[in-house]
């Protein structure tokens, strides 16, 4: 099993980024995807959540109405909308496979993609 985020970078308060991540390793239309961030001191949160075929989704409070989460089961990709960005959203973002509640691969967790939003 493995997750390769991308997609990160700097970007101005407002402005828009687009993360993706490549999954392998295990069937991954056969499981909900999720994308998860952790800030320094703090820890890791949910963002979002979606379903094998794409189907309902769930953002934390946070970020619902401007965060956006997608799959492309034919690519193994998961993606991550992110618009109207905040100082707040500031964070390292992951994915990570689950089913029944269970990860694909406990304890795993790719590198991550920094996400720094400021002026």
């Amino acid at each position: 099993v493995q997750f390769v985020e991308s997609g990160g970078g700097l970007v101005q308060p407002g402005g828009s980024l687009r993360l993706s991540c490549a999954a392998s390793g295990f069937t991954f239309s056969t499981f909900g995807m999720r994308w998860y961030r952790q800030a320094p001191g703090k820890e890791r949160e949910m963002v979002a959540s979606i379903t094998t075929t794409g189907g309902p989704t769930f953002y934390a409070n946070s970020v619902k109405g401007r965060f956006t989460i997608s799959r492309d089961n034919a690519k193994n990709t998961v993606y991550l909308q992110m618009n109207s960005l905040k100082p707040e959203d500031t964070a390292r973002y992951y994915c990570n496979a689950l089913r029944n509640n269970g990860f694909v691969r406990p304890n795993y967790w790719g590198q991550g993609t920094q996400v720094t939003v400021s002026s």
